[in-house]
């Protein structure tokens, strides 16, 4: 009975965390959605794994942390993009992960597409010093 109880509880404020976390982000756009998508799916498999005694509850808290990340991960991502534009200088933001590690986003201004009218920023995720994700973000 206390098992059902805490599982409902749990599950109400994931939600409550997945709501206020998409709701907070001012101009929510396609890549924040992907991103915490993206995340949710990573961090509910792990979170599964994870919590052998209850897969569901792991899925739940793991796929919850998971859309808060990846949709910060891509706001990051995004606002790197927008200075390195508009400053025409690379952009630097890094963090300290929860697990040791560290992510770092570079954003390269690319001085080739400016001749096409576009301004145009190379983005590169990085975790532990690998490339994770690396695409061009043009206004």
């Amino acid at each position: 009975m206390k098992a059902k109880i805490f599982n409902k509880v749990i599950s109400f404020f994931t939600l409550c965390a997945i709501s206020c976390s998409v709701w907070a982000c001012a101009q929510p756009t396609q890549s924040n959605y992907e991103g915490a998508a993206v995340g949710a799916g990573v961090g509910a498999v792990a979170g599964a794994l994870i919590d052998k005694r209850n897969p569901w509850r792991g899925a739940v808290v793991g796929g919850a942390l998971g859309a808060v990340a990846g949709g910060s991960l891509a706001e990051v991502s995004k606002r790197a993009a927008y200075e390195a534009r508009s400053s025409n200088r690379p952009v630097y933001y890094e963090r300290q992960m929860d697990n040791g590690g560290w992510q770092r986003i570079e954003a390269q201004p690319q001085p080739q597409y400016s001749r096409s009218g576009n301004r145009c920023v190379l983005v590169k995720t990085f975790e532990n010093g690998r490339v994770v994700d690396e695409h061009l973000s043009c206004d």
